[in-house]
């Protein structure tokens, strides 16, 4: 069994924080579970484009508002708690968060802890980050 405190983890190295964002990876790779579980909150007021062409996310707001747009489609959704949004065509999107956002994600693959976005949106394949 796996136990782990967020107000703990988020002083470790398990706290990963690029422009605006920050991430608690609860679960990684190394906790061989098949996917990595992430607390995210992002400031209000920005906007991010990602594309994760590796991976293979699910996101549940827990707090805040904002909308996600799919840039292969053009259509907007409206983000607010206890609305769940699933990457599973590695849809490219726009997440703009009008308020302060708190978010519970998986990542399939699982992440190694380390990652930030590329230029592209993307987080690197696991094979690159293993051996970073």
């Amino acid at each position: 069994m796996i136990i782990r405190d967020f107000n703990e983890a988020k002083k470790t190295d398990r706290r990963v924080a690029d422009a605006k964002w920050e991430s608690v990876r609860m679960l990684l790779a190394d906790d061989k579970m098949g996917f990595s579980f992430h607390i995210t909150t992002i400031e209000g007021g920005s906007e991010h484009t990602f594309h994760y062409k590796n991976h293979f996310e699910s996101v549940y707001c827990v707090s805040g508002e904002g909308e996600i747009e799919d840039l292969a489609t053009g259509e907007v959704h409206q983000i607010k708690p206890g609305v769940m949004y699933a990457l599973n065509l590695h849809d490219k999107h726009t997440l703009r968060c009008r308020t302060t956002c708190v978010f519970a994600c998986c990542f399939n693959p699982p992440v190694t802890g380390t990652e930030v976005h590329r230029e592209d949106g993307s987080y690197a394949p696991a094979e690159e980050t293993e051996t970073a």
